[in-house]
């Protein structure tokens, strides 16, 4: 049986844990149109990404953009992932004519817009454009 102490002891061991370790950069989100114009509307660093499960260089982008994921510069980004699929309406409204696109915003303003790049370094440069 474990006593009291042990128990508050394990869980003071596990905050601290998640405490010391730094916030992963880029948590990815299925594109919620509600959801992207509340973080515009706050002024957050928004990306979204045109993806399908069948595309390669949507592959090489999504390698690219992992790669990203501890960059401390780039903790706040959020960044949406929409399928090209199944988007109809919502790659109509962004103005999105192939899958691989990504777009970026520093609040509601577009400051980017790529489609089939797969290069870390342009990549890298897109996502920082909305800080």
């Amino acid at each position: 049986m474990i006593n009291r102490f042990a128990m508050f002891a394990a869980l003071m061991l596990s905050f601290g844990l998640a405490v010391s370790q730094p916030a992963a950069a880029l948590d990815k989100k299925p594109y919620d149109a509600a959801a992207v114009a509340a973080d515009q509307a706050a002024g957050k660093p928004v990306v979204i990404h045109v993806t399908a499960p069948w595309c390669s260089t949507c592959s090489a982008q999504k390698s690219a953009i992992e790669s990203f994921k501890d960059d401390p510069a780039l903790k706040d980004v959020a960044l949406y992932e929409l399928d090209y699929d199944t988007g109809g309406d919502a790659l109509k409204a962004l103005n999105v004519r192939s899958q691989s696109t990504l777009i970026a915003y520093k609040g509601k303003t577009e400051t980017g817009r790529s489609a089939g790049d797969t290069s870390a370094k342009g990549l890298e440069a897109l996502m920082k454009s909305t800080l």
